[in-house]
């Protein structure tokens, strides 16, 4: 048994006693003679049969008369011994007396006690010193061999436990089993260690020890069941009180209190367990409500982040993409710590429960280490899908405004030069007018088409325009489809008129002859020219949308090759209108009678000057688009770059500090305590160095709201150094746990420094990948280098230990496990089994109010509420299985 308190538990060993009985036989029988001593052993012995006989419902009242017939001396030891002698005789002549005596004599001799001139027949016959000598022999035998304290037996077991007992207090000096417990203070020591509550011991006097004695026998005999063996008045008379009475009576103490010290250590080891087991409990609950909250928060994200519906203005896509970066700031980081810890308190879990001997930790369905991983990597996908579909929705919307602009215009171009189109084309005019009028209208209707072929061009960009919207699914599609419909159908009615008027004019050519060539000159000089203008305005009304230098570039260089065109457009112009002033010098010259303007075409000088004095408006401000244009974009490769910068350094410094990590978790040196305070102040460093994150965060932010979708400066995204950080951050954490779990193995199994060094010196030297783990044959070498003996059968054992999953390979925490384990000192399920069984006093099973008499109140109340009812044959009402309950703190495996 171990030893506790600094006291170790008494045991009874039955072990051989012939030497001390030898000595003891030589007892002086002259002594005898001293009347005091020898009424004392009267005394003494004759309570301390009765003590016994009473169990069988008798007494003795005179020790050498009531022996004589051998009847109750067999009774004697058959209640002391619990075994049943032969069968005494019952006839009451002296051969039947001598006949019992004989054979109880034979049963004291058969315990291997030797009886020396003690014969039958001076029982018989009443001799007072040989019956005094053989109840001593049965008290030696049955009362005080089997006292056992630190490997010493019996006289010498009885006075150390004495000793040790009564060691706290003063006054009491316990050397003998006679004089040193003359003043009383002895007894009521032993008393009060063992029940403070039945004697104030701080009131007792050395110098009174009549008081001293008296209160201890008469304690012990009313709360201890210990019967008043001596007299105050014999040990305080007598100059040395017998040893052996004094011995008899305190052995009675001892057996008195060893019962309740054998209580109080079962009840210890149960309160350790029990206490053991609930604090896994309260941690494996701990476990389930993390892992609950964590799998919650992500399930409940997930379809957020996976939720594709498309806003139709950019302002909502746009606090779409603000809302995400919020969960990318605020919501996320504090789920990542976490996760981290959720894994950091599981492996100190599985640890504590390896290190108590009981069965691993098997969370909850679906709550496993690997679930919760999994479900993190599905959040993490969805993470990257959503902000790539934020993107391309923003890019969507951003080219959809850009279209519905450019449609808008055009349209409204279009629509602007149909005004008053169909009227024209549906104008009879040509039914009333002269040849000359005719053949004008003739050459305004060949320009009019010559116009209509020009505009041609701009429908089928409209029409263009529209199919990209709807290909784009532009929210507002049906009301640009209607608008290009209008326009289609409009154009299709333009063409049907033109064709059913040129048929008519056509007609009435033959009638009409005079045509004024200027006027159809002007008219198709100046319609081309009207449209190149219309055509200028429109581009330099354009709006444009760019994402790099090169392209804002390449549309300034186009609007100088444009502005390059000027002059000789100029030129142009100033032809045309000097084909109009002509006409009016001939008109003027030749006093030609024109009523109206140019039949031939409805542009005037006036509104060429007009558009040309437009034209020229328009340059300017698209000079000054261009330049505000390229200031942007240089800002944006601004942007690019400083992001750029940070990035090329962050992310090369986190992946340098990986490795590091890793050779750090390989080569530690010095204690666990050093290693976990170099590691804890290496991850301080680490920890320091996330404003550089934050900062490199607010770049990408400030590149994401000037909707910059690429930088060739760098191959690092913010997703890649995010990802990273956080995996620096679990890895530094990560192997922190590990030292604190191999500090927690070292401690729990009493593991030295210079072991541990020794361990991990051997796995480092075996460990040829420097991976951190050994593969199945570096292991078999390591074991054998290390001096085992290995079979196939024993290394799969020994692997099926440490490598339960079949991983094929072994870590440094399952490397010291194994390493400790065959010398680990723990509570097993059959000691605690052993202690419920003292509790319950030998019976199979165990009462409610025995639990809580013996144990702390929480704790007992613990053990019945998960107690089962015990049942057995011989149960008691109320009674509880502590079988199966020990069985169940340590698992099946352990019986």
């Amino acid at each position: 048994m171990r030893l506790g308190d600094g006291e170790r538990e008494l045991t009874h060993t039955y072990t051989h006693t012939s030497v001390y009985m030898q000595q003891e036989d030589s007892w002086d029988r002259d002594l005898l003679l001293d009347p005091a001593w020898e009424k004392q052993q009267r005394k003494t012995f004759t309570a301390w049969c009765n003590s016994h006989l009473r169990k069988a419902g008798t007494q003795i009242d005179n020790i050498e008369e009531d022996f004589r017939d051998g009847l109750k001396l067999m009774l004697l030891l058959e209640v002391i011994s619990g075994e049943r002698l032969a069968k005494p005789e019952r006839g009451k002549m002296r051969v039947h007396k001598i006949s019992n005596v004989n054979k109880a004599l034979d049963f004291i001799a058969g315990k291997g006690v030797k009886l020396v001139s003690i014969g039958a027949e001076e029982i018989v016959d009443g001799n007072a010193k040989m019956t005094l000598g053989m109840i001593w022999t049965i008290i030696l035998r049955f009362a005080i061999q089997d006292i056992s304290v630190e490997e010493t037996s019996a006289k010498e077991g009885l006075l150390l436990w004495c000793q040790r007992k009564t060691a706290p207090y003063k006054n009491v000096n316990i050397q003998n089993f006679h004089i040193s417990w003359k003043d009383g203070l002895g007894f009521c020591a032993l008393i009060h260690r063992h029940r403070p509550e039945l004697i104030d011991y701080g009131k007792l006097r050395k110098d009174d020890p009549m008081t001293n004695l008296n209160t201890a026998f008469e304690v012990a005999e009313k709360y201890l069941d210990i019967p008043k063996m001596l007299d105050a008045e014999d040990i305080v008379n007598t100059l040395r009180p017998d040893e052996k009475a004094v011995m008899t009576y305190v052995s009675c103490y001892y057996h008195a209190f060893s019962g309740k010290q054998k209580a109080e250590t079962a009840a210890n080891r149960i309160c350790k367990v029990l206490a053991v087991n609930q604090e896994n409990e309260q941690l494996m609950e701990d476990y389930e409500k993390l892992a609950s909250d964590l799998l919650e928060w992500i399930r409940r994200t997930v379809p957020w982040l996976e939720n594709r519906a498309p806003e139709n203005t950019m302002q909502a896509m746009q606090q779409k993409l603000e809302d995400f970066r919020d969960y990318r700031r605020q919501h996320k980081p504090p789920k990542v710590q976490e996760k981290c810890q959720l894994e950091i308190n599981f492996n100190t879990l599985q640890t504590k429960l390896r290190l108590s001997n009981r069965p691993a930790f098997m969370p909850s369905e679906g709550k496993m280490v690997s679930d919760i991983s999994n479900a993190w990597g599905g959040l993490e996908g969805a993470e990257k899908g959503y902000e790539e579909w934020l993107l391309n929705e923003i890019r969507r919307l951003e080219r959809l405004d850009h279209l519905a602009e450019k449609f808008r215009q055009k349209a409204a171009i279009h629509e602007a030069w149909t005004h008053g189109k169909e009227e024209m084309l549906q104008h009879r005019d040509y039914e009333t007018a002269s040849l000359s009028e005719i053949k004008a209208l003739l050459k305004k209707h060949e320009a009019f088409e010559s116009d209509l072929a020009a505009h041609q061009d701009r429908v089928e960009q409209i029409a263009a325009i529209a199919q990209e919207l709807n290909e784009l699914d532009y929210y507002d599609s049906p009301s640009v489809n209607a608008r290009c419909q209008r326009i289609c159908d409009q154009w299709d009615g333009l063409g049907n008129m033109t064709q059913k008027r040129s048929e008519a004019l056509q007609r009435t050519e033959k009638l009409l002859e005079t045509i004024d060539q200027l006027y159809l000159e002007f008219a198709k000089r100046a319609a081309p020219f009207n449209n190149w203008m219309e055509g200028a305005m429109e581009d330099l009304q354009d709006t444009f949308i760019v994402h790099t230098i090169e392209e804002i570039q390449g549309l300034s260089t186009a609007h100088e090759q444009f502005k390059a065109t000027l002059p000789e457009a100029d030129k142009e112009r100033q032809a045309i209108l000097g084909i109009h002033n002509e006409i009016a010098k001939i008109v003027q010259t030749y006093h030609v009678n024109i009523a109206g303007s140019n039949p031939y075409t409805a542009i005037d000088p006036q509104e060429v000057n007009a558009k040309w004095d437009k034209v020229r408006q328009l340059v300017p401000q698209r000079d000054q688009a261009l330049i505000e244009e390229h200031a942007r974009q240089q800002n944006n490769e601004r942007l690019r770059r400083q992001f750029a910068n940070q990035a090329n350094v962050i992310g090369p410094w986190i992946q340098t500090k990986m490795e590091e990590i890793g050779r750090i978790s390989i080569e530690m040196h010095g204690t666990l305590e050093d290693q976990l305070t170099h590691l804890r102040q290496y991850e301080k460093n680490i920890v320091n160095y996330k404003p550089k994150i934050d900062q490199l965060e607010g770049d990408h932010q400030l590149i994401q709201e000037a909707l910059i979708f690429d930088n060739k400066h760098t191959n690092y995204t913010m997703e890649h150094i995010r990802v990273g950080w956080e995996q620096l951050l679990t890895t530094i954490a990560r192997t922190i746990n590990e030292i604190e779990n191999q500090i927690l193995t070292r401690d729990a199994k009493g593991i030295s420094q210079e072991q541990m060094n020794e361990f991990r010196a051997s796995f480092n030297h075996f460990d040829r990948k420097r991976t951190g783990m050994m593969d199945a044959e570096d292991y078999k070498t390591c074991l054998i280098s290390m001096g085992y003996s290995l079979g196939e059968a024993e290394f799969s054992r020994i692997m099926s230990i440490v490598d339960p999953n079949r991983m094929g390979v072994v870590t440094f925490q399952a490397f010291i496990d194994f390493m400790s384990r065959e010398t680990a000192d723990t509570d097993t399920a059959d000691q605690v089994m052993a202690s419920f069984k003292v509790l319950a006093g030998d019976k199979s099973y165990i009462l409610a109010d025995e639990l809580r008499r013996e144990l702390p109140p929480d704790q007992a109340e613990y053990c019945i509420a998960r107690m089962a009812p015990y049942t057995g044959p011989d149960g008691a009402p109320g009674a509880l299985d502590y079988m199966s309950f020990s069985t169940a703190l340590y698992g099946e495996s352990d019986l």
